[in-house]
């Protein structure tokens, strides 16, 4: 395991910001998925569950609601967490989240009923 770790320990630079990375393989990674409401007012909190509770019978998930969202996306990928999914104010209106990819940093948007798939094609992509 520790040949694992010392292989994905990386740090780079993004937007300007140093970051610390575990590039582990999601097979690897003590969570594949967190869940990430972008504010813990109450209006987010019941549909960023609901996504967790869809998300955990085939994925180990974490579920953050503290700090600034980009404090929680540096602390998933210190933990090797691959993919992050955010719940914003604009999912209650159009049932979509924000899925973040940790070695890219890329985000994109997909709807809720489409991202298990998703997260399983993904999890089944070559890393």
């Amino acid at each position: 395991m520790m040949a694992f770790l010392i292989g994905a320990y990386d740090e780079d630079t993004v937007g300007g910001e140093a970051r610390t990375v575990l590039h582990l393989d999601h097979r690897l990674a003590p969570y594949q998925i967190a869940v990430l409401p972008l504010s813990k007012k109450d209006t987010l909190e019941p549909l960023a569950r609901e996504v967790l509770g869809m998300l955990r019978s085939e994925f180990a998930c974490d579920y953050d609601a503290t700090q600034s969202i980009g404090r929680r996306y540096r602390r998933q990928d210190e933990i090797g967490t691959p993919w992050c999914v955010t719940v914003d104010f604009d999912s209650l209106e159009d049932h979509a989240v924000t899925v973040r990819d940790r070695d890219t940093t890329e985000q994109i948007r997909v709807s809720m009923d489409s991202l298990l798939q998703e997260l399983r094609n993904r999890a089944k992509a070559p890393s």
